[in-house]
């Protein structure tokens, strides 16, 4: 099977009820946009409504850092570039770029911990081998794909 690296699953047009009183998107409908893309991935992984039913089992975030980098005005056209970037037995660490696409800079980057969780105990679970496979053939397709540096920097202010 050949994976993409990145996987592009998701695009979106930035919508008139999105922009704020400054006149671009507001930073909530950045993180709804990597929500959507976060959905596409688990869809493709194998995670995907059906599967949370059929299973009783889900994934639910941990942590999310999100770098706002450039503006979206309405009716600009987004594309979401994912990336795996680590995983573990009950962990997807991952990457959303969100990218105008036809300009090509990027906006935001949406960085993502989730993790496997069993509905009936609330507690996390290991991912099933069905998934596991899955998980690893993406690792392997993403492995050489850089990881930006401003994922890397610490949050805040730097002291003087």
């Amino acid at each position: 099977m050949t994976i993409d690296a990145p996987l592009i699953l998701h695009r979106e047009v930035v919508r008139p009820e999105w922009i704020d009183y400054n006149g671009h998107m507001n930073v909530a409908y950045y993180v709804m946009i990597g929500d959507h893309a976060t959905d596409k991935l688990f869809d493709w992984i194998g995670m995907d409504a059906a599967y949370v039913k059929r299973e009783n089992k889900s994934s639910f975030a941990i942590d999310m850092r999100v770098l706002y980098l450039r503006e979206l005005l309405e009716g600009m056209p987004v594309i979401v570039k994912s990336q795996l970037i680590a995983h573990d037995a009950k962990r997807l660490h991952f990457l959303h770029s969100i990218e105008h696409e036809t300009e090509g800079f990027v906006a935001c980057l949406n960085e993502f911990v989730g993790i496997h969780i069993d509905m009936a105990t609330r507690r996390s679970s290991p991912f099933p081998d069905v998934l596991s496979e899955r998980i690893e053939a993406l690792a392997g397709a993403h492995t050489s794909l850089p990881i930006p540096d401003a994922i890397s920097r610490p949050v805040g202010l730097q002291r003087a």
